[in-house]
């Protein structure tokens, strides 16, 4: 047996090289015992061969980035699981694509898990105001799934470059004094403060954007699950709110409407702030950036495309490339103004293949649609839009949950979950693809058309 001991729980470079010096070796996975620190050795286990001077092989790629989110799961077999999928990949490469592969799945929901739980750190660690003799620094208690705290520290480094703060979870602590980071021991909860005067504003600030009217018990819930409610002081307010919801709903349906300077809109930037940093689906890191919707939070029109394309991707605006201009024109003769409706995609950030320097628009697959649906929910709560129109079949699917098709939907109103009306229409680069003339005029006037109907209804629904 060869023992394999590793810095961290989440000592991924460790991990590599002594994968990399056993696979040379031929010593097969179940001859492997991994253990972490200076916990007690297995009674069998012996000192592994010396890591090797240089690879000797290579991997796909793909394997490399499932290893380094993978290896940060809680699950104390997780450095034998990835051992043996590598051994499998050196007989076998394109073994990486086989996603039936029942190795290969329980790996890649073991990254899953670890990304969601980054995104739950992100979305519901709170920090609280200390005062130190250096001045004011903040402090968060969190309790992760797995083990994520130096795999998020550098998205905190880079979201409160200016704050001195410390973040404390059971297993390690990582403190930021405004130049460099650094780790200490675990810590309890005891050892983070309770609260601040800062949270009695935030809390004023959380009931004022409450929307019962939208609300979801069983989303919230799987989206903010009960076990971060004891972490974050807006929690203390939700049964309230749930319970006064009804009461309440009638005056929530004028205030969605404030002014552009409103708690709507600061509610809406700082949705925007948070998607700017979204690692739901694998899209972000090839994309140059999250393109987010634009246009007024008090908008009655919502306009919903499928996903930015190659200029939207470089502008990080909707509708900006020559679908939006075809969009524009169409609005404009359909009596829309474009800069009193909402505009926003399915999916916000580009996907594409690369082909020589250009970059080829790829359609959303159902999983990233999925992932994306989070956010246009989160927009379509803030602006509630009693009309929605959905350019193309991808949106229709987001919308709507379920794939239908442009001509059995196109031409009459489909009820949302929220109570709004969705049309569907076509995707105005399709119109860019036809060639036949005759074709493009007769769609364009079809597309001008929807767009006009749906005008017409939110004025109706208006009256």
């Amino acid at each position: 047996m060869r023992l394999v001991r590793l810095a961290t729980e989440d000592d991924f470079d460790g991990w590599r090289a002594a994968a990399r010096a056993l696979a040379l070796a031929g010593i097969a996975a179940d001859q492997v015992v991994w253990q972490v620190g200076e916990q007690a050795a297995d009674l069998f286990g012996e000192e592994p061969i010396a890591p090797a001077e240089a690879s000797a092989f290579s991997v796909p790629r793909p394997f490399v980035e499932l290893a380094q989110t993978a290896i940060a799961h809680s699950d104390p077999e997780r450095f034998g699981l990835l051992y043996r999928m590598l051994l499998r990949l050196l007989a076998e490469p394109r073994l990486i694509d086989d996603h039936a592969d029942p190795l290969l799945r329980r790996l890649e929901e073991m990254a899953k898990s670890v990304r969601r739980d980054i995104h739950k750190m992100r979305a519901f660690l709170r920090f609280r105001e200390v005062a130190t003799e250096e001045g004011p620094r903040f402090v968060a208690w969190f309790e992760p799934e797995h083990h994520i705290v130096r795999l998020n520290a550098g998205f905190f480094v880079r979201r409160f470059a200016a704050m001195r703060w410390s973040i404390l979870t059971p297993e390690l602590s990582v403190h930021w004094d405004g130049e460099a980071l650094t780790e200490g021991p675990g810590a309890t909860k005891a050892d983070a403060p309770e609260g601040d005067p800062i949270e009695d504003v935030w809390g004023a600030y959380y009931a004022s954007i409450f929307n019962p009217a939208r609300l979801k018990v069983g989303t919230m819930l799987k989206e903010m699950p009960r076990k971060y409610w004891k972490n974050m002081p807006e929690t203390a307010l939700v049964p309230k709110l749930i319970a006064g919801a009804q009461a309440r709903e009638a005056g929530m349906v004028a205030a969605s409407r404030a002014e552009i300077g409103g708690n709507a809109r600061v509610a809406w930037e700082s949705l925007r702030e948070e998607a700017a940093g979204c690692t739901r689906c694998h899209l972000y890191k090839h994309a140059t950036q999250t393109v987010f919707g634009e246009g007024r939070v008090s908008a009655r029109l919502m306009l919903v495309g499928e996903q930015p394309g190659d200029q939207e991707d470089l502008a990080g605006k909707p509708f900006v490339g020559p679908a939006g201009q075809v969009l524009d024109q169409a609005l404009a003769e359909a009596g829309v103004d474009r800069a009193t409706a909402y505009v926003t995609n399915a999916v916000k950030h580009f996907k594409f293949e690369q082909r020589g320097k250009r970059r080829i628009h790829s359609k959303p697959d159902g999983g990233e649609i999925d992932a994306c649906r989070w956010w246009i929910d989160q927009e379509r709560m803030l602006i509630r839009p009693p009309v929605t129109v959905a350019l193309g079949a991808t949106a229709a699917r987001s919308l709507l949950h379920k794939v239908v098709t442009i001509s059995g939907t196109r031409g009459r109103p489909l009820k949302l979950e929220d109570g709004g009306e969705c049309w569907v229409t076509i995707h105005p680069s399709y119109l860019l693809r036809l060639q036949d003339k005759a074709d493009k005029e007769r769609e364009y006037a079809q597309f001008v058309e929807d767009l006009r109907r749906a005008n017409e209804r939110v004025a109706a629904l208006a009256a």
